[in-house]
């Protein structure tokens, strides 16, 4: 990946950053990270925000467009949509349900064969984390200070169908708490069709 696919990464799965964060984590000058912005803003890729959060200057942090979003990929998206508005067309919505039921039950068995010999909750997470990065999802886990985990899902590859569909987004919720046990709770607390950047679940220990 070179440092200008790198840029727009960095911004897809840590969110708004200012010139000074990504010349850090790319190892670039202040200069040198502003003209990679620049590039990308003159593509209509990013755009920025001003944002006083202390006295004085604001800071200028940068995000994604639209357009930024939609060079990360959403699987066959316009195909998808077509084949949910077929289903309900010939079907109804009781044969769209069916058609997410299973798929749901194959995402099912598909994390309980990833999730195969691990114990511990971080690691049950960490498994599923790691089987959803390979679907297209970004995924992440990041361990608070009470002892919780949230599974980040920097990116959405069926985004466009479940804006349409949000049962997908329903179906997705119960296969976590399902795959994951019941020693622990599972709640959505970001979500991208609410207008987040991302989709991010809270696990807890019951």
């Amino acid at each position: 990946m070179n440092t200008a696919e790198q840029t727009l990464f960095l911004i897809k799965t840590r969110g708004p950053q200012t010139a000074q964060q990504l010349a850090a984590l790319l190892e670039l000058t202040s200069m040198g990270a502003r003209r990679q912005l620049e590039a990308w803003q003159e593509k209509g890729m990013v755009t920025y925000e001003d944002v006083a959060d202390k006295p004085g200057r604001p800071s200028r942090r940068w995000l994604l467009t639209e357009a930024g979003h939609a060079r990360f990929p959403d699987r066959h998206a316009d195909l998808t949509l077509q084949l949910i508005e077929q289903v309900r067309t010939l079907f109804g919505e009781a044969g769209l349900d069916k058609l997410i039921d299973s798929r749901e039950t194959i995402s099912e068995q598909q994390y309980r064969r990833h999730l195969a010999g691990a114990r511990s909750l971080p690691e049950r997470v960490t498994a599923l984390v790691q089987a959803r990065s390979a679907e297209g999802y970004m995924a992440e886990v990041e361990q608070r200070d009470d002892g919780s985990l949230l599974l980040i899902e920097n990116h959405c590859p069926i985004c466009a169908a479940a804006k349409q569909c949000q049962q997908f987004c329903r179906s997705e919720l119960d296969v976590f708490q399902r795959v994951l046990g019941p020693d622990c709770s599972v709640g959505r607390v970001e979500h991208m069709l609410a207008g987040a950047r991302r989709c991010v679940y809270l696990i807890k220990k019951v």
